[in-house]
């Protein structure tokens, strides 16, 4: 018979039952989600996970204020950092290891830290800078502003100061240029700053979309994304065509790999019984219906990279062929698609540029040294720009030394991941082709990135849940245990001075941008505007009304021979009746010196020779540069 057990009295608790547990909560736990009385956000796992963020934080903004970013010396905002920032970054670091424990049921906390890393590394701009960083950005807002004066863009009329090709490739600009009217901002100088943040916000679920398609591990896709954020210190996340143009590339790829699979292209690796422990089982296949609809709606996407930018269509392209060389992906509709949409753009709208393009083939092909040099001579000169040029080496060899290491260590990984390590090696073979004004080096290194952190990370984060041969023996795993944090530290260390390194060549005082203003304000139109270098604040104001010579962007050697007479090299290259404003300013003399442009004292010694010279007339003179003037007789 039943036993019958009594109700327990009202305000009876030594008579009451037990209380009922939830599943999984240990004994002795107090119910409503308490361990010994404790709220669930205060219990010692959840702490951990949470408080670091919170100290990060904190210590962050607390820095903020004692960042003397209006007094860089040559290692630009390294030593103008305060201890407290850099005990922010740490605090991330730790915060993230912990919250990797919980990635598979509690994600939100790796991408709360994810997000944490993003401001912190490249906010304090945003944040504090009272101009715009990085000099030569102000001309995608004179683009800008142009297209909002003008209401067009002229992508047949030549333009000085490497202009034209903006006319042609006008996507990014006609989106900016429609934002600052929708927001009623004064100009995209307003937000310009602010780039690097937002984009990398809008990469991060795009790279996980593509990293859960290739493993189920969250540790490992969470640690992927750290990696990206740490080795992407190339600087092609402002506000400019490539950092919009990337995603947009990012994006195909994402839909491509998870949604254009052929049927029966899988074999093994369809089933759950993935090699690799941390292995994704291969997304369903697609019918040839299916994937013909899936052509048709990434056509707008493929054609919006042609309408933003001129390189990312070939990376795009050769990445669709490397994705080809699988059998999985092998889908020749796409590709076709992708290099016609490319091709009509480049013999249409982009047709000028193109056309040039092709006339220097001859010299650049398969001229490997001259294309993987880094800018225009590729010697950087000063204490910061040379420790920034070794820890950029050192960051490449980082991530392609992990990467190598998970490739040889995990072949069943590797194998089942094998688009997007294609996807990876695919832009290398551009070195062969052209150096791109001296920016191949970094634009091969970016787009190679994506893939490049997924292996870093699968040498670094221990398989779980393998058994039989597939099992990771304990020596192993606590080895990679201490590699993990050692390894983020270490990255973390090499992203400071190859993403602040040069910071002072990055950064101008408004009272400098305000002289190069009313310098281009005064000349006339139809007047030539000389500079050293295009890399200083507003260089391309007016654009379309003046024309531009940026006399030292050439080899060191033919700027050596400038130096011996300066006042002569010009004034006897300048057209007869030439009305031509010089402008000088502090930006220049840093870059071009941490650059290699000039030899040290270069600028000064240039200066000072025009100055004394009869030929050109000083217009304004401030501490920030100066502005004279020639009249050609």
């Amino acid at each position: 018979m039943p036993q019958h057990v009594p109700a327990p009295v009202k305000g009876d608790t030594a008579g009451s039952a037990e209380p009922v547990l939830a599943p999984g909560q240990p004994p002795g736990a107090a119910p409503g989600g308490t361990a010994r009385g404790l709220p669930r956000a205060l219990r010692p796992r959840t702490l951990l996970t949470w408080l670091p963020l919170l100290l990060a934080a904190g210590l962050w903004t607390f820095s903020l204020p004692s960042v003397g970013f209006r007094s860089m010396g040559e290692y630009g905002l390294l030593d103008r950092l305060p201890v407290t920032y850099y005990l922010s970054l740490l605090a991330l670091t730790a915060g993230f290891l912990v919250s990797l424990r919980r990635a598979g049921t509690a994600p939100w906390w790796p991408a709360a830290y994810c997000a944490g890393l993003l401001m912190a590394l490249k906010g304090v701009p945003a944040v504090l800078y009272d101009s715009e960083r990085y000099p030569w950005a102000s001309k995608h807002d004179a683009v800008i502003n142009h297209l909002l004066a003008n209401g067009e863009l002229r992508p047949n009329e030549g333009l000085s100061g490497n202009m034209s090709a903006y006319d042609q490739w006008p996507g990014f600009f006609t989106l900016n240029a429609g934002l600052v009217r929708a927001f009623g901002a004064e100009s995209a100088a307003t937000y310009l700053n602010w780039a690097p943040v937002v984009l990398g916000l809008l990469m991060m679920p795009v790279l996980i979309l593509i990293y859960r398609t290739f493993s189920e591990d969250r540790r490992l896709v969470w640690t992927a994304v750290w990696i990206f954020q740490l080795a992407n210190w190339v600087g092609q996340d402002y506000l400019a065509p490539q950092g919009l143009a990337f995603l947009l590339h990012l994006a195909v790829l994402a839909v491509v790999v998870r949604h254009f699979v052929r049927p029966g292209s899988a074999g093994r690796l369809g089933s759950r019984a993935c090699p690799d422990p941390a292995a994704a089982p291969v997304p369903p296949p697609t019918g040839t219906r299916q994937r013909a609809v899936g052509v048709i709606v990434l056509a707008p996407l493929v054609l919006a990279v042609n309408a933003v930018h001129q390189l990312t269509p070939v990376m795009l392209c050769v990445t669709l062929l490397a994705l080809n060389l699988t059998r999985r992906y092998r889908n020749l509709g796409l590709l076709s698609v992708a290099v016609l949409l490319m091709l009509a753009w480049d013999l249409t709208l982009g047709r000028p540029l193109f056309v040039e393009t092709l006339g220097t083939l001859r010299d650049s092909l398969g001229d490997l040294t001259q294309n993987s040099r880094a800018g225009y001579a590729g010697q950087l000169t000063g204490a910061g720009p040379e420790l920034a040029g070794r820890a950029n080496v050192l960051m490449v060899l980082a991530v392609a030394v992990l990467a190598g290491t998970a490739v040889l260590l995990r072949r069943r990984l590797a194998h089942s991941a094998l688009p997007l390590l294609l996807t990876s090696v695919a832009p290398v073979p551009l070195f062969v082709v052209n150096d791109y004004g001296g920016e191949m080096l970094f634009r091969v290194y970016l787009f190679a990135l994506p893939g490049a952190a997924f292996f870093a990370a699968a040498a670094l984060v221990p398989a779980a849940g393998g058994t039989g041969t597939h099992r990771v023996r304990p020596a192993v795993r606590r080895i990679r245990a201490v590699a993990l944090p050692v390894s983020l530290a270490a990255l973390l260390t090499g992203f400071m001075p190859s993403y602040y390194g040069k910071e002072q060549m990055n950064y101008t005082p408004p009272a400098e941008t305000a002289l190069v203003t009313r310098a281009i304000d005064r000349a006339p139109e139809g007047a030539l505007i000389l500079a050293t270098t295009g890399s200083f604040p507003r260089a391309l104001h007016r654009y379309d009304r003046l024309e531009h010579w940026f006399f030292a962007e050439q080899e060191l050697p033919a700027n050596v021979e400038m130096l011996k007479d300066p006042a002569r090299y010009l004034s006897t290259r300048l057209p007869s009746g030439t009305t031509a404003y010089v402008i000088l300013t502090r930006t220049q003399d840093i870059y071009t010196a941490g650059e290699g442009l000039l030899p040290p004292g270069g600028f000064a010694a240039l200066t000072a020779d025009l100055i004394a010279s009869p030929l050109f007339g000083v217009v304004e003179r401030t501490r920030h540069g100066v502005v004279l003037r020639y009249d050609s007789p």
